[in-house]
């Protein structure tokens, strides 16, 4: 595997949509550490027991924005749910030494987005007109 950031935080999206464990445990170092609004800087051993399941339900991943600046790669992609639902996020990326070594998500929303183009959605539900 290269050392190019970027090369490396793409083949990370591969494995999620390829199911290919054993490339991702290639990808991720022993001192990992992973962390999302649901999630506090989980370890290794953590994050595959909660996070990696979900590669079943991920069908395809497009990526909006990948820019490497030195070891800290930033990701924004649209997500595909094998039940055909899209989402978007955006993930900070640190890889050191050819792996990666810490992970922060920031979770999107849905696609297409629940509010009108132009508008907006209260938080009871409610979109504007």
């Amino acid at each position: 595997m290269s050392d190019d950031a970027s090369e490396i935080a793409r083949a990370c999206y591969k494995a999620y949509v390829d199911k290919d464990r054993t490339a991702i445990e290639a990808l991720i170092a022993e001192d990992f550490h992973f962390t999302s609004p649901l999630d506090n800087r989980l370890d290794r051993t953590a994050y595959f027991e909660r996070c990696w399941p979900n590669s079943e339900r991920i069908r395809a991943c497009t990526f909006k924005r990948l820019i490497a600046i030195g070891e800290t790669v930033f990701v924004t992609y649209e997500g595909e749910a094998v039940d055909g639902k899209g989402f978007s996020n955006t993930e900070v990326m640190t890889i050191r030494n050819g792996e990666i070594v810490e992970v922060e998500v920031y979770f999107g929303w849905s696609l297409p987005h629940p509010a009108p183009e132009g508008g907006f959605v209260e938080p009871d539900g409610l979109t504007s007109e």
